[in-house]
């Protein structure tokens, strides 16, 4: 019998696990993917919003701002790549100018400190690869941009580090109530707990229905992406939005926390787990990026990618119990990666003011190292070399990612299976060739640490096999 049951691992599921794990409970995360954050946290902008967005008073606006504050602490202790680099809304008529005064009064009334209305000038002045078009900007610095995926692997792994369960390709099938508790039904048996947590992305709506009445839809809307290659990164120094619209935030121009530089996203209605890039997409997105920065050059694009969002029809964060000790973590749209710890926060203690009981861990580990081979100095590096010789390996050129990092990877608290699994912890596959010249040294690094045939190891999710058998015997002689 687990204390708490949480739905999913994302973002939002793993800040919840991350916040629990402090407290003396026994905690179970469900996961129907072979690795945590495969959804929406792995192909999104990457950017801690401010908070002048959202519409006072709603949940949204409620946890942006403590989520911005709260993620710039977590990925200092649990040592993730982020990067306060603040951000711009782009004006380009007399009538978007007043919607920056809007955007600013909201960011007044939410809490977002120090934010500027910049003229023309000011603006060309500190980003003179905008267009020549606009006609000014609101400024927010505490905006940042984050490794997304290394962000909610690393509350997850902490979560792991203090005692919570991962349970990988486990699919919630149903849910019943029994004697008390809850009985959650999967593919892998039984799962027994008090209190649930809803927090299953864009299939929220489906668990919710498993134990209430419909409150709430989920309406998912894809969102393509460029990535461009660091030979653009510094084509701007901040995120760059224009101005909102009903269909969001609009295409974005932002550096990553890598160095390159991403385009997107638009906003189309989609299913659940459709990830394809069209061709008509990608032409609007690079159309309505250039308005932006015109001088973008995206014959350097190394990767396009579409994230799927978790939008519903209520229009805001669903943070609410759907019956008695069950409670949904739903609806987790755009800014749903800057919220999440806030989002988990709050869950928490509205599950302790519902009845739950403990109380918090005086062992509780709350730091994570993460070995970056390429970002040590000479000195640095040969120590490390010395004490293991397989960080003097390089396997991914493109990115300087070692042996002795893939490695690390591989006995890291949640285990990957794949060649995406080690990208997302190590970063190979992440440079200019995406993989092609890396990706066979990787995959016979997996097969040799796990003891499988290079057969078994994946690309990605269940069934990406690599290699299917071998065509030619012996070689040349």
């Amino acid at each position: 019998m687990y204390d708490v049951a949480i739905i999913g691992c994302g973002i939002t599921g793993s800040a919840c696990a991350y916040y629990l794990s402090r407290y003396r409970l026994n905690v179970a995360v469900i996961e129907k993917y072979n690795d945590v954050c495969c959804g929406t946290t792995r192909a999104n902008s990457a950017i801690i919003h401010a908070g002048y967005d959202p519409v006072p008073g709603t949940n949204c606006a409620k946890y942006n701002v403590r989520g911005n504050f709260l993620t710039k602490e977590i990925c200092k202790k649990l040592d993730v790549l982020c990067k306060e680099i603040g951000s711009l809304v782009v004006a380009f008529s007399d009538e978007e100018k007043e919607t920056l005064n809007v955007l600013y009064d909201r960011g007044v009334k939410n809490g977002v400190p120090d934010m500027e209305i910049w003229d023309r000038e000011k603006l060309l002045k500190e980003e003179p690869n905008i267009s020549k078009e606009a006609v000014g900007a609101l400024y927010a610095p505490t905006a940042a941009i984050v490794n997304p995926w290394e962000y909610g692997l690393a509350m997850a792994e902490t979560a792991v580090r203090n005692g919570v369960e991962i349970k990988l390709n486990t699919e919630v099938k149903n849910i019943d109530k029994a004697d008390g508790h809850w009985l959650i039904k999967t593919n892998n048996g039984e799962i027994e707990a008090k209190y649930v947590i809803n927090a299953a992305g864009v299939y929220a709506d489906v668990i919710h229905g498993m134990v209430a009445e419909k409150t709430f839809e989920i309406l998912p809307c894809a969102g393509e992406y460029y990535l461009l290659d660091k030979s653009e990164g510094e084509r701007v120094s901040r995120v760059i939005f224009q101005c909102p619209n009903k269909l969001g935030k609009g295409v974005l121009v932002s550096p990553t926390v890598h160095g390159n530089l991403i385009v997107g996203p638009n906003a189309i209605d989609s299913d659940r787990d459709d990830t394809r890039t069209t061709t008509a997409s990608l032409d609007f997105i690079r159309q309505a990026a250039s308005k932006s920065v015109p001088s973008i050059q995206f014959r350097e694009n190394i990767r396009n990618f579409t994230g799927v969002r978790a939008n519903s029809d209520t229009d805001d964060f669903v943070i609410e119990f759907a019956a008695e000790n069950f409670l949904d973590v739903a609806g987790i749209k755009s800014p749903g990666l800057s919220a999440a710890p806030a989002i988990a926060e709050a869950a928490v203690k509205m599950l302790f003011e519902s009845g739950l009981e403990s109380s918090e861990k005086v062992d509780f580990i709350d730091t994570r190292k993460h070995l970056r081979f390429k970002e040590l100095s000479d000195k640095e590096k040969n120590e490390v070399i010395s004490r293991n010789p397989l960080y003097g390996r390089v396997v991914c050129r493109c990115e300087t990612i070692t042996e002795g990092e893939i490695v690390d990877a591989l006995h890291s608290p949640i285990k990957p299976v794949s060649l995406d699994g080690i990208k997302r912890r190590a970063g190979t596959g992440m440079g200019r060739c995406q993989g092609g010249f890396c990706g066979p040294k990787v995959l016979e690094i997996i097969a040799k640490t796990n003891g499988v045939n290079f057969e078994d190891v994946l690309q990605d999710g269940e069934n990406s096999y690599i290699l299917t058998g071998q065509t030619k015997n012996g070689g040349a002689k």
